[in-house]
């Protein structure tokens, strides 16, 4: 019954997956004007006419989101740069609590993500509904390079979302036990996450890999024990 019970779960957020996250719908894309429509477009000459003609840089929409954000939903790297130069909050949470780091390594993009990191967005901070992190986001979606950069750029490695779940605990439930996943695991793992933190129900990595049969993931987990 527990087995059905966990699978029944897991199943449920994956599902969800990136559901939380709302980039502007088409209707509110037609009307944005200002510094909004020239983040949504990528047009950083635009950016700064009206920066200099006095626009609120962290003006926030219906939703609660800055022109950053629709930068980052968008994937227009020029933009954010522009943005951050004329003094953009680069940590500003959108409505549903998501950064533009957080935006980016959901997205799986590497570029964008990085940008916002070396503009000063901090790639610890606790975002999304789950009260989680860009790291526990990426290793829960397996997206490998996402999560080295992070672990790179000094991410926590053992955050505990409001789910009790850490980025390990995310690679194993939430993910396949696929090669992606397992590189992901590999990663936090020789980085020296801490594979013992179990979750709320006490359930460790280790015993969810068995649960879920990863064989390989429960090898890797075992390594230490």
């Amino acid at each position: 019954m527990f087995r059905l019970l966990l699978f029944t779960f897991v199943t449920g957020l994956a599902a969800n997956a990136g559901a939380a996250q709302t980039p502007p719908s088409v209707g509110e894309v037609s009307h944005y004007d200002g510094l909004f429509a020239a983040a949504h477009t990528g047009n950083e000459e635009m950016i700064r006419q009206l920066v200099a003609a006095g626009a609120n840089v962290n003006a926030r929409d219906s939703r609660g989101r800055t022109p950053a954000h629709v930068a980052a939903f968008a994937s227009e790297d020029e933009a954010l740069r522009a943005l951050a130069e004329a003094g953009a909050n680069m940590n500003a949470l959108e409505g549903q609590d998501y950064d533009v780091v957080t935006i980016a390594a959901v997205a799986n993009d590497l570029e964008l993500m990085t940008l916002a990191i070396a503009l000063g967005n901090d790639p610890g901070l606790t975002t999304s509904p789950y009260e989680g992190t860009a790291l526990i986001a990426a290793a829960h979606l397996g997206h490998v390079e996402i999560v080295r950069r992070l672990i790179a750029a000094g991410a926590p490695l053992d955050h505990v979302n409001n789910l009790h779940w850490t980025a390990v605990i995310e690679a194993v439930v939430l993910g396949d036990g696929g090669p992606d996943h397992l590189k992901v695991l590999d990663a936090l793992l020789a980085a020296g996450a801490d594979r013992s933190l179990a979750d709320r129900n006490g359930t460790t990595p280790l015993e969810h890999a068995e649960l879920r049969g990863f064989a390989e993931m429960a090898e890797r987990l075992r390594k230490d024990d």
